[in-house]
């Protein structure tokens, strides 16, 4: 992705970036060192990288998919969340709607499925019980994506 820095004497602390045909232009505050400039390249890059692998997977097609080979049931919304910074996903029972960090966006499509699994189960099973287990573990690469998400560095779902 290209990138295009515009440092402005009017801007004092925040940080912006827009994708304009296919070039990331990040606004900063000329104030700022060439340390804290290639900081807020670098997130602000990460973050559009985030939101195309994020535009690319449809989250209610994989979710259909996933319920009907695992016999779970379907939700009634399932969204990209930018707000989950602690967990990979959550499920709230009462309206059936499944929230997945967009921080998964880049990760493989078997871990992202995992991560659906393991909401769409909560589901059937709202807390994390014997039951709900085998539920999530019916998915052959739970154990596996379990240790990539460990490995990532970040909490769980």
């Amino acid at each position: 992705m290209r990138v295009e820095v515009k440092r402005s004497s009017r801007r004092r602390k925040t940080v912006e970036a827009r994708l304009v045909d296919g070039t990331l232009r990040v606004a900063i505050p000329a104030s700022m060192t060439k340390a804290e400039e290639a900081h807020w390249v670098e997130q602000m890059r990460k973050r559009f990288e985030r939101r195309v692998d994020r535009d690319t997977i449809s989250l209610p097609e994989r979710a259909r998919a996933l319920a009907a080979k695992y016999q779970l049931p379907e939700p009634a919304e399932i969204v990209w969340s930018g707000r989950q910074t602690t967990r990979w996903g959550s499920c709230s029972v009462d309206t059936r709607r499944i929230r997945i960090s967009d921080r998964l966006a880049g990760f493989p499509a078997w871990v992202v499925d995992y991560v659906i699994v393991h909401e769409l189960a909560h589901l059937v099973e709202p807390g994390h019980t014997s039951p709900f287990w085998e539920l999530v573990n019916a998915y052959p690469l739970a154990e596996r994506a379990r240790g990539y998400l460990l490995a990532s560095g970040d909490r769980g779902a």
